[in-house]
């Protein structure tokens, strides 16, 4: 959280109730202390009290929903002020209050303002012993100067005690949505893989099969005159585009309106709609059909790369290059983000990238630095 919001209390119901708790137990205390105490007339005790009272019931029907929400209310940090002075002035041992109301106003002010807030909390005392009780002023001021700085550093504490919560809870959000998508990776990972073997046990074998047939029977009979032999080939042929249909059915739903870079290209195309960011394709060397396990590799390492820079890197700018050589593909995704130290924030989609490329016999490489950003590079043999 930032200098310029409030620190609210952890989101977990009961963190949040035990702050509850801590403001109403010293408030009562406070508030039973006042009303014991044998100088102030009856009618300033219960004014005290009541002002306690008040301050009380404001926190529970207002603050503690402001705090929950962790933004900052600066009118309602000066009710529960003034609310205190009222009290402070009318009953100086009310003061005591000041242990419930400083970790308060550090949760209803960013952090200058509560400091502020807690200097005027504590000047409360001495201020009003300067014009009703000045015999008392020196001892007050005393008492202020170090309540003030207790009161700064108890504050100051909950801050950091506070971002730390925060902290915890954005890794361990981070944590489950990793997990999830680990889950996910695999069960998608695994059935395009099963899809991708099937698909190429399929062509080599059946495909083929019925190819050869053809052929032979062909060469057997050029014109066909034997209608068992017509017969024979025309069912190998129906055949055959079944087992083509087959083929192409278990490919990637990515891949089967079009080809590798016209699928890629809409990656990268969802990529910039989804994240405002400028993002092109370029596509190098001749084009030509891949195995299906091959472009599910580079498929799925195009997507993987995309979703990484449009959650992780802050870019401006993705460039992908679809690059075709005589004995390789090779794909790249470049993004001029904030980066990473590779090996250290590797995440689980990294991981699974350099798994799959293994499958294929091919291999990744991740560059990246703050200064140039990130570069995720994926060259398969084909």
């Amino acid at each position: 959280m930032d200098a310029a919001r409030p620190v609210g209390v952890d989101a977990e119901p009961m963190r949040a109730l035990w702050w509850d708790a801590y403001l109403v137990v010293i408030a009562a205390g406070v508030a039973a202390a006042v009303l014991a105490s044998d100088g102030p007339t009856l009618r300033a005790r219960l004014i005290s009290a009541g002002a306690i009272a008040a301050l009380v019931v404001l926190h529970l029907a207002a603050g503690r929903r402001i705090v929950r929400q962790d933004r900052e209310h600066l009118g309602l940090l000066a009710a529960h002020l003034a609310l205190f002075a009222v009290a402070v002035v009318a009953v100086p041992n009310a003061n005591w209050l000041l242990f419930g109301v400083t970790p308060l106003i550090f949760q209803l002010a960013a952090l200058r303002t509560a400091a502020v807030a807690v200097v005027a909390a504590n000047a409360v005392l001495p201020v009003s012993d300067a014009i009703l009780r000045p015999a008392a002023v020196g001892l007050d001021i005393v008492i202020a100067l170090i309540s003030t700085a207790a009161g700064l550093w108890l504050g100051f504490w909950i801050v950091r005690v506070m971002r730390q919560s925060q902290e915890r809870r954005r890794l361990i959000d981070e944590l489950e949505e990793s997990r999830a998508e680990v889950a996910r990776l695999s069960r998608d990972a695994g059935a395009m893989a099963e899809r991708a073997r099937l698909a190429g046990e399929i062509h080599d074998t059946l495909a083929q099969g019925f190819t050869s047939i053809i052929t032979l029977l062909q060469a057997a009979d050029p014109d066909l005159r034997d209608e068992r032999l017509a017969l024979a080939v025309r069912t190998a042929r129906e055949n055959l585009a079944e087992a083509r249909s087959l083929v192409a059915a278990l490919a990637p739903a990515e891949l089967t309106s079009g080809s590798l870079p016209s699928a890629v290209r809409r990656q990268v195309a969802r990529c910039e709609e989804e994240s405002g960011v400028p993002a092109a394709l370029r596509v190098t060397g001749d084009e030509r059909p891949l195995p299906t396990a091959v472009e599910v590799v580079l498929l799925r390492a195009a997507q993987e790369a995309l979703a990484n820079v449009r959650r992780h890197a802050q870019a401006h700018e993705v460039a992908v290059l679809l690059a075709y050589t005589p004995s390789s593909v090779r794909l790249v995704v470049r993004d001029d983000g904030r980066g990473f130290v590779p090996g250290q924030a590797d995440g689980y989609g990294l991981a699974g990238m350099r798994s799959r490329a293994e499958q294929v016999r091919g291999a990744v490489t991740v560059r990246s630095d703050p200064e140039t950003g990130t570069t995720v590079e994926v060259e398969v043999p084909a």
